[in-house]
C-alpha cells in the first residue's frame, strides 16, 4: 500500500517516508506524548488499520477547521508528528479507540494518490537542540513557571511535576510541558512548528506567563464571588434570626407600625434627593434591628432629625428691633447685656 521512498534507518532526521495520514480535530499531538484518540471517520479508521498491518507508523496532522468532516489537503496543517500506534480497539458503535505515541516532528511534502485513506510523503524534521548556558537558563525558567502553573491549575497530575523536573533535554521538556497545557489549537500548532528548541522554550515561557496570569485572575474572581456569597448568606441568616427574636419579644407589630409611620412622613416630606436616599437607607437598616437595641434608638433619632429639618420651608424675616426688644423683655428677666447684644 505504501513504501519507503529512500532507504534510511527508521525515525532518522531527514528521512523521507510514505505513511498513512490521520487528520485530527481539536487536538495537537506532540513528540514524547502518549494520547488516546477516538476515531469515527471511515477513512481515518482505514488509515489506522493500514498502519497496523505494516510498521505501525502513522502521521498525525491537525485540521485547520475542526468542523470540516471531509478535509482536503488545504484543510490540514503540513507540520505534524510521526507517531506509533500502540493499541487499536474497535468499539461496538463502529468507532475505534487507539493509543498513539508521538515520536518526531515531520513535514508533509506531498500527498500520494490512494483510494483507501490519506497517504503522505513526509520528511522527518530534526530538532535544533543545543545544550548551552542559555538553554540551561530556559530549562530552569520553564520548569519553575510550569510548577507555578500546576499549583494554580489542579488538573495537572502531581506525578507530571516530578517527571518534568527530571527532564534534561530542552526539546523533550518543551513538548512535555506543552502537552499538559490547556491551550488553543493554533497556539499549540505554533509551538509544534518551532524547530529551534531555545526559541520554542522562549515562546513556551511567554505562553506560561500568560496562562499563569489568567489563572491568578480566575482565582481572585472565584475568591471574590465566594466571599460575596458567604456575606449574603450570613446577612440572610442574621436577618432571619433577628426577625425570630423580634417575634419572640412580642413588640414586632408596634415596631413595624413605627417604621410605617416614618415611611409615610418621608413620602410627604419635601427634601433634597441625597437626604431622601439617606433616610430610605436608614429606614431599611432599622427594619432589621431589634427595637430594644441602643443602635436602633440612635438610628431612629437620626431619622427623626432628618425628617424634622425644614429643608424647603421658608419664613419671612422681621427686622423690627422694637418688637424684638419687647419679646425679649417679656420672656427673659434681667440679662440686659445679652439682650442688648
Amino acid at each position: 500500500m505504501f513504501s519507503l521512498t529512500r532507504q534510511r534507518p527508521p525515525g532518522q532526521p531527514g528521512r523521507i517516508m510514505s505513511v498513512p495520514l490521520l487528520p485530527l480535530r481539536d487536538v495537537v499531538v506532540l513528540p514524547h506524548m502518549v494520547a488516546p484518540l477516538f476515531v469515527g471517520r471511515e477513512k481515518s479508521i482505514r488509515a489506522l488499520e493500514g498502519a497496523m498491518t505494516l510498521d505501525k507508523n502513522v502521521f498525525l496532522a491537525t485540521q485547520k477547521e475542526a468542523k470540516v468532516d471531509n478535509p482536503g489537503q488545504r484543510d490540514i496543517f503540513r507540520i505534524g508528528t510521526l507517531s506509533t500506534v500502540l493499541q487499536l480497539l474497535r468499539l461496538p458503535d463502529g468507532t475505534v479507540k487507539t493509543l498513539i505515541e508521538g515520536k518526531r516532528r515531520g513535514r508533509i511534502l506531498s500527498y500520494v494518490p490512494n483510494q483507501e485513506h490519506f497517504l503522505v510523503e513526509i520528511e522527518i524534521i530534526e530538532d535544533q537542540e543545543r545544550i548551552d548556558p542559555e538553554a540551561q537558563a530556559l530549562i530552569r525558567s520553564v520548569t519553575q513557571a510550569f510548577d507555578r502553573y500546576a499549583k494554580l491549575n489542579k488538573k495537572v497530575p502531581e506525578e507530571i511535576l516530578g517527571s518534568v523536573s527530571q527532564i534534561e533535554s530542552p526539546s523533550r521538556l518543551a513538548d512535555t510541558v506543552i502537552a499538559h497545557l490547556n491551550l488553543k489549537i493554533d497556539v499549540k500548532q505554533g509551538l509544534l512548528e518551532i524547530f529551534d528548541t531555545n526559541r520554542r522554550l522562549e515562546r513556551l515561557l511567554e505562553v506560561l506567563g500568560a496562562e499563569i496570569e489568567v489563572s491568578q485572575l480566575e482565582q481572585r474572581i472565584k475568591k471574590r464571588v465566594k466571599q460575596q456569597m458567604e456575606k449574603t448568606q450570613k446577612e440572610y441568616y442574621l436577618n432571619e434570626q433577628m426577625r425570630a427574636i423580634q417575634h419572640e419579644m412580642g413588640d414586632k407589630d408596634d415596631f413595624k407600625n413605627e417604621i410605617k409611620e416614618l415611611e409615610e412622613q418621608l413620602s410627604k416630606k419635601r427634601m433634597p434627593r441625597l437626604a431622601a436616599d439617606k433616610c430610605v437607607h436608614e429606614i431599611k437598616k432599622l427594619k432589621f434591628m431589634s427595637p430594644m437595641s441602643a443602635e436602633a434608638t440612635v438610628v431612629r433619632n437620626y431619622i427623626d432629625w432628618l425628617l424634622a429639618l425644614p429643608w424647603y420651608e421658608r419664613t419671612r424675616d422681621k427686622m423690627d428691633l422694637d418688637e424684638a426688644e419687647r419679646i425679649l423683655d417679656e420672656d427673659h428677666y434681667g440679662l440686659e447685656k445679652p439682650k442688648e447684644r
